[in-house]
């Protein structure tokens, strides 16, 4: 049974990485308790603790909320450009500055795929890049995408092509070869959710057009 109220449905994507941060930030605070559907992702790379924590934070203040549990499978355009590669890893940047994680699909996919080497790209940074590494020093080893106006995003293409490396992993959002001239090999990052068990989303999305 899906005690769904109304034809609106809100899904919830929560991240066992960051557990409790559903409940100390806005708007994902409001999200998360409105959330008539939660979705737990990377349950294959998320250590057992913070996964215990964050369904526990459901069950207390989202009892009613439908689970669904998932993996993210994280694949790549062409494994054999990482496979014993120096490579540079470059993740969305809110994920790993004010979103407080240390490491994104980027560097899954590196390790995933045998790269032999992750570049550092803080000696290279240049402008507003560089500005971010010492506003966020806890970010290293890899380098966030920060595109906020053209100059940033000038800085970022710069700060990429003098990184010596084999190969440019793009693990953003977007496809950075759409904004930036990047002069290295490069090989997008990709990531889809394998859910575990039932309900699985399209079950829940079939039920809720049924009623509707």
């Amino acid at each position: 049974d899906f005690p769904f109220v109304g034809s609106d449905l809100e899904i919830v994507v929560t991240d066992p990485h960051r557990p409790n941060h559903e409940l100390l930030y806005h708007p994902g605070e409001t999200n998360f308790l409105r959330g008539e559907v939660v979705i737990i992702t990377k349950m294959d790379s998320a250590e057992p603790e913070k996964l215990k924590i964050l369904e526990g934070n459901i069950s207390t203040f989202n009892p009613k909320a439908k689970v669904i549990r998932a993996n993210l499978k994280v694949g790549v355009e062409d494994s054999a450009k990482i496979k014993g590669k120096k490579v540079l890893v470059v993740e969305d940047g809110p994920t790993l500055t004010h979103g407080e994680m240390s490491f994104g699909a980027g560097v899954l996919a590196a390790k995933r795929f045998g790269a032999s080497e992750q570049i550092d790209p803080r000696p290279y940074a240049v402008g507003r890049i560089a500005d971010t590494f010492r506003k966020y020093p806890s970010v290293r080893g890899l380098l966030p995408a920060m595109g906020y106006g053209g100059q940033q995003v000038k800085d970022l293409e710069i700060t990429i092509n003098t990184t010596p490396c084999d190969t440019v992993l793009i693990a953003t959002p977007i496809d950075l070869r759409r904004v930036c001239n990047i002069q290295h090999d490069t090989c997008r990052v990709t990531y889809d959710l394998e859910e575990i068990g039932r309900p699985t989303v399209e079950e829940i999305l079939q039920h809720l057009g049924k009623k509707n």
